[in-house]
């Protein structure tokens, strides 16, 4: 298909407003909706080892219980034929950081049992999604011998998957639906088992039944309730139950399957039919450069403007070091935080007595004076500049909107009912650059939600998420990655800055070695990492091509400033 104008017009204009699928897949491999059946092959299935000593078949056990195929009949091969007939692995999937065992009184040469333990640092629902967990685990888990060889007679329901095991066996996918507001496709991360020959009618399965609990009030609903997807053949996926859909709907169908597949790498052109006939009338094949407009990588390879901060007054960082042009308050010198973005949009806390005043319009031209209070976070913008954020006295999540009309700078309150139960002030507010995600920092514990619309100039922060505690309470800096991961700034001496995964199932420390805690400060550019240790203002490349130590940003050598990226 090429890109055709009024096609895209059209897309453009319509909403995407339908109900959801039913039918969610099992703990085990991913099951698709009612009549599909995929063709996944069963890879051989582990077996025990001849002679193995009881508590090494016990962790060989855990790690044949990471393969889902075949109802799991790698892990049942460790099980007598009673425990295997009891076992129902789907009631729960935990992720460990480690399993340890310790042999409990009463062995003998006949039976064995064991303690396990370990510290939950995920969950794994149904649909692939991860969720973040802070626990420890403890079973009992039972030995005899059949036949001379020892095997499982007893242990509880469900799955206890090692960290290693999870990354071993399993790969994480991005689906995408489009936001609320029908203009930007918004990633849900599932984990899909990663011995699977039929990842693409996986995923669309999975994609199909709609987005994850925890998106579903950011995203639309996009096919009807008795929409089934059928199955693929020759890169054609086929659906029914879309006669329904309007032209403007079907595009937007088109346009988060197309880069859906695209994103795990299924090559295409693809094709997609409804009710047996291409989705659109004369269009059967679409690529991503139909639905350019959409592409959630579309920061990759851009290079923003970056602004620093510096006692109190606000520069541009060029080559030729720091410029104050076109920056209206440059040496104003009661510059407290500044959010800028690229068609100069800004929002600024500048001193005012002894409160803090935001000022919100152009960088290089007028800016207003808004919302007034003794403390305000830095503040943020939702995904088209059209409204900023900023948290008052720890608490009110305030939004601020200039009205189309008159010009003039309206405030609300963002409903934050989800967060009451969270124990301290809102130090740091992000949301993320698709505008449905917030990142924001409690009495130094890191948080994720999502923003939810329940009405055009409403907004409400929900499915709140402690999603780094292993980071415990030394969060001092977040900032969102162009690719949905976060970086984060601590006050912990060995590791000072971490990336923090989407769904939180990675908390890796980045490198240190000439960083000094605390880090106050955090940027990220599509390229670049900006840190403010105790001493300095440093950046590290994205991706490790700089190598592995922190360099002072060129213009800010011996400065040390809080860096804007003006996204």
């Amino acid at each position: 298909m090429n890109v055709r104008r009024p096609f895209l017009a059209l897309l453009c204009s319509s909403a995407l407003c339908l109900a959801g699928c039913n039918s969610l897949p099992g703990n085990s491999e991913p099951q698709v909706l009612r009549k599909f059946e995929s063709s996944q092959e069963e890879p051989s299935a582990i077996s025990p080892i001849a002679g193995r000593e009881p508590d090494l078949l016990v962790r060989d056990f855990y790690a044949a219980s990471a393969r889902p195929t075949g109802d799991y009949l790698s892990a049942r091969n460790f099980m007598t034929a009673e425990a295997s007939q009891r076992w129902n692995p789907r009631e729960s999937t935990l992720v460990v950081n480690r399993i340890d065992l310790t042999t409990q009184p009463g062995a003998d040469n006949s039976t064995h049992s064991y303690k396990i333990r370990g510290d939950v640092i995920g969950r794994l629902e149904s649909d692939g999604t991860y969720r973040p967990e802070n626990f420890l685990y403890e079973a009992d888990v039972k030995l005899q011998q059949v036949d001379g060889e020892w095997r499982i007679s007893s242990l509880p329901n469900g799955l206890v998957l090692e960290r290693s095991e999870l990354r071993n066996q399993y790969q994480p996918h991005e689906l995408y639906y489009f936001d609320t507001t029908g203009k930007v496709l918004v990633n849900d991360r599932r984990w899909v088992y990663s011995a699977n020959d039929s990842m693409n009618t996986t995923l669309v399965s999975l994609w199909a039944q709609g987005a994850s609990e925890i998106l579903k009030p950011a995203v639309n609903a996009h096919l009807p309730k008795d929409a089934e997807f059928i199955g693929a053949e020759d890169q054609t996926y086929r659906f029914s139950g879309l006669a329904g859909l309007d032209q403007g709907e079907r595009l937007k169908l088109a346009a988060e399957l197309v880069w859906t597949l695209s994103a795990a790498r299924i090559p295409g052109p693809y094709g997609i039919e409804a009710d047996g006939q291409p989705l659109l009338d004369s269009y059967d094949k679409y690529s991503t450069d139909d639905f350019a407009e959409y592409n959630p990588a579309v920061y990759a390879g851009s290079d923003p403007a970056l602004y620093a901060l510096t006692d109190k007054n606000l520069f541009q960082v060029t080559n030729n070091g720091l410029e104050d042009k076109n920056i209206a308050v440059a040496h104003s010198g009661d510059i407290r935080s500044a959010a800028i973005r690229a068609d100069h949009s800004a929002a600024i806390v500048r001193s005012d007595g002894d409160k803090n005043r935001l000022w919100v319009g152009k960088i290089d031209a007028r800016l207003d004076p808004s919302l007034s209070a003794s403390s305000l976070t830095t503040p943020t913008f939702e995904y088209d500049s059209s409204a900023v954020w900023v948290v008052a006295e720890g608490r009110r999540v305030t939004r601020i909107v200039r009205s189309s009309t008159t010009g003039e700078l309206a405030e609300s309150v963002v409903d934050t009912t989800d967060l009451k139960k969270l124990d301290g002030d809102i130090s740091v507010l992000r949301l993320s650059h698709d505008g449905t995600r917030a990142a924001f920092v409690v009495a130094g514990k890191l948080y994720t939600a999502i923003v939810q619309r329940p009405a055009a100039a409403e907004r409400r922060l929900t499915q709140v998420i402690e999603i780094a505690p292993q980071l415990g309470d030394s969060v001092l800096a977040v900032d969102w990655q162009y690719d949905g991961s976060l970086v984060v700034g601590t006050s912990t001496p060995d590791n000072p800055v971490w990336r923090v995964e989407l769904d939180g199932s990675a908390v890796t420390s980045l490198p240190s070695g000439n960083l000094t805690a605390p880090v106050v400060a955090v940027a990220a550019s599509p390229s670049m990492l900006y840190v403010t240790d105790s001493h300095s203002t440093r950046q590290l490349p994205i991706g490790g091509e700089g190598g592995f130590f922190w360099r002072e940003v060129p213009g800010l050598q011996g400065v040390r400033s809080a860096l804007t990226v003006a996204n």
